[in-house]
Formats: C-alpha cells, sequence, structure tokens
C-alpha cells in the first residue's frame, strides 16, 4: 500500500467513523472502564495539575524512585474521553518496572486542536522535569496524532503511535469536523507528516513505531505506512506493522498484557532512554 491516497476512497466519513466501523466498540471501551477501575484500586495513581484547568491534569503510576516513564496520550479524536478511562494500561508496564503518566487534556470543540497542542506539550515537560529525562511518549488515535508531535518537536526519547492519523487533511469531509473546525490550512499546520523530522541534530530521540490494527480501515492503514514511510526515508528509525486480527478499539489489547510484544517494545524504549 503506497503512501498516496486512494482515488477509489471517496467515503471519508465510512473511512473515519471508527464507531460506526466497529459495531460492538461499547463492549471494548467497557473493557477499559473495568479494567481501568480495577488498576486504579490496585494502584492508585498521583494526581499531578500541569497547568490551571480542570482537565489540565495527570495520573502517575509510579514503578518506584528511579524508574523509567512513559506517557500515554490518549485517543477521541480530540473531543471524548480523558485519562480515566485508560488507567487499565498501567498495571502491564507498571509489572516491567516502568512508570507510566497519563494526561486528561481539554476537548474540541471547548478549545481548538492547537491548544490542546501546547496542553500536551506542558504535560510532557512537566513529565520530564520531574525525572530530568525525556520520556518515551506513545499514543491511541488522536494520541498517536500528538504523540509523533511530541517526537518532532524534540520532546520525547521514542514515540509508538498505535493507529495514528498524522495528514489531518482527510478530516474535513467528516462528522468528526463538526467539533474539530479545521480548514484546509489549519489541518495542514497541525498534521505531523508536514513537520520537521526529527534528527541527530535535535534534542530528543528518532524512533517511530507507526502500529494499527490489520482490521481498520484502509485510510488507517494508508496513514500509518505513510508516516513511517515518509520519516523513515529521511533518518527517523521508523518501524510499520499491521496488527493482525485488531480493529481500532481492539488493538489497545496487548497494552493490558506485560508479556505482549507491545508492552515489551515499549517498556524497552523507556529503559534505553532513563
Amino acid at each position: 500500500m503506497s503512501g498516496e491516497i486512494d482515488p477509489k476512497i471517496v467515503d471519508w466519513e465510512a473511512q473515519y467513523n471508527n464507531r460506526a466501523l466497529v459495531p460492538d466498540h461499547p463492549a471494548a471501551m467497557q473493557r477499559w472502564r473495568e479494567t481501568a477501575e480495577a488498576a486504579r484500586a490496585a494502584h492508585p495513581p498521583v494526581e499531578i495539575a500541569y497547568g490551571r484547568g480542570p482537565r489540565e491534569v495527570m495520573d502517575l503510576f509510579s514503578a518506584g524512585e528511579g524508574a523509567p516513564i512513559a506517557v500515554f496520550l490518549h485517543g477521541g479524536y480530540w473531543q471524548a474521553l480523558d485519562r480515566r478511562w485508560f488507567s487499565g494500561i498501567a498495571p502491564a508496564l507498571l509489572a516491567r518496572g516502568v512508570s507510566l503518566a497519563i494526561p486528561s487534556y481539554d476537548l474540541c470543540p471547548d478549545v481548538r486542536l492547537g491548544t490542546i497542542l501546547r496542553q500536551v506539550r506542558v504535560a510532557v515537560e512537566t513529565v520530564r522535569e520531574r525525572t530530568g529525562a525525556r520520556p518515551v511518549v506513545f499514543g491511541h488515535s488522536a494520541g498517536g496524532h500528538m504523540a509523533a508531535c511530541m517526537l518532532s518537536e524534540g520532546r520525547a526519547s521514542a514515540a509508538v503511535a498505535i493507529s495514528g492519523v498524522f495528514d489531518l487533511a482527510p478530516l474535513i469531509p467528516t462528522s468528526l469536523n463538526k467539533a474539530l473546525d479545521l480548514d484546509d490550512r489549519e489541518a495542514a499546520a497541525l498534521s505531523p507528516i508536514h513537520w520537521p523530522v526529527p534528527n541527530g541534530s535535535t534534542p530528543g530521540g528518532t524512533v517511530l513505531d507507526c502500529l494499527v490494527g490489520a482490521d481498520e480501515s484502509p485510510e488507517f492503514l494508508r496513514q500509518s505506512r505513510m508516516m513511517a514511510d515518509r520519516w523513515g526515508a529521511h533518518g527517523v528509525e521508523t518501524r510499520y506493522e499491521a496488527l493482525p486480527g485488531l480493529n481500532h478499539f481492539t488493538v489497545l489489547d496487548p497494552l493490558f498484557d506485560p508479556e505482549s510484544a507491545m508492552v515489551a517494545r515499549i517498556a524497552g524504549l523507556a529503559r534505553a532512554s532513563a
């Protein structure tokens, strides 16, 4: 699959509306809720305010003083969910000796996407200030987009983007844009596919994994492969993988298993940067 848009794909709504694409997504999201509640009971996080707003707060699940750390950026197309939905991914990383920070952020349409990116920058920098090292940043969907942005800006030691959206232009004609209110200019400016490619002269890392569920839409597969190919051609250590049997929601399932390759990869990147 090339990085170019397939001209036969004209129904952008069908390609990017993941809840419609996966009719049983409520079951997957219910599992997120249940595992999150169990994780918070077993490993109560420390709440850290990184700004003044009620959503400018992150949960820190600590694996102990001096442990390497990763930051998870949640999805929801920048207009849904918060940190408490995803606490369930903490135990797997804790089992491997890696701390985890999960920030919430404000949502569209209450704020614009550029504001969300500014908040995420502050959250990641807050983690760096506490630990003295740039963290691994990984994220899902909208969070995958923001993880790549943090790597481009030199704020992350490495990034793992799971089902990311790296070119925002295809979202403009979809119902998702009602809250985002993107035009061509803003979509281009906020798309990391167009951002500076991290290299050896930048202070952060140069490793980007683009993971996606093999059962996701052709557009999500294209976006991840395009990003890996584009940045890889300019010197970034990229990896593209379509994970068999997983859709846009179940693609997070490996994060709940401390023995999964996904968790092992994130933990290894975190240890390498500590």
